[in-house]
């Protein structure tokens, strides 16, 4: 047998004798309080990072890139599986959180300024970030090095998801949209594994948010504000 697998089993013995007590308010039903919409990098624990060990406190959505995106016949339209808890159960809050050293963010970089060859899954997921990400590398400043420039267009992708929920007719207008980036590069501070506020409702002038949202000032940051 698979060592993996094995000892993936094993440890999901040990989580199911932690949590078998915890699922009796949300056997048939959920109410989530946030859906949480990360990249799926092996790196970003995306219930660990906001603490959680609550069955039905997030509903979690991961993919390369944290795309809201989802190409339909019709066009662009936002992601089945990060409207659904906005439309069905009662969800208020979402959330966009990008990572530092993005690396579906890097081969966007990497496609638009001198072409790659991916196969067709990653090719799609990377054509749905390409147009939204491409006014941000012609905007990166020139005396940027290319980890700048990744980092600079983790906080650009953020914001153009985050812009795209709230221009969205689908959800309504009063889901909460906030923008954030996980830091475990020591880009944004020495305290690796923080996620950092970066855009809410839009709004990313950092004087302008840590004014309305004096709770959290501490934890808004941006590296660029184009």
């Amino acid at each position: 047998m698979n060592e993996v697998l094995v000892d993936l089993l094993a440890r999901n013995a040990e989580h199911a004798e932690t949590f078998q007590a915890r699922f009796g308010d949300v056997q048939d039903a959920q109410h989530p309080e946030a859906v949480t919409v990360c990249c799926s990098d092996s790196r970003v624990l995306q219930d660990h990072i906001f603490g959680n060990d609550e069955p039905g406190h997030l509903f979690t959505c991961g993919n390369i890139g944290n795309r809201v995106v989802q190409r339909t016949a019709s066009g662009e339209a936002v992601s089945g599986d990060v409207l659904y808890p906005l439309a069905h159960t009662g969800t208020k809050t979402a959330v966009v959180v990008g990572h530092t050293g993005c690396g579906a963010v890097t081969a966007t970089y990497d496609e638009l300024t001198e072409g790659l060859s991916e196969p067709p899954g990653i090719e799609h997921c990377l054509s749905l970030l390409e147009p939204h990400l491409e006014p941000g590398v012609e905007a990166l400043p020139d005396d940027v090095g290319r980890a700048g420039a990744i980092n600079r267009l983790v906080e650009y992708n953020v914001d153009r998801q985050v812009e795209f929920l709230v221009a969205s007719d689908d959800v309504a207008d009063d889901v909460d949209v906030v923008g954030a980036v996980y830091d475990f590069q020591d880009v944004y501070s020495d305290r690796r594994g923080e996620v950092h506020v970066i855009n809410v409702g839009g709004e990313t002038d950092v004087a302008t948010l840590r004014e309305q949202y004096p709770e959290i000032e501490g934890r808004i940051r941006r590296l660029w504000e184009y």
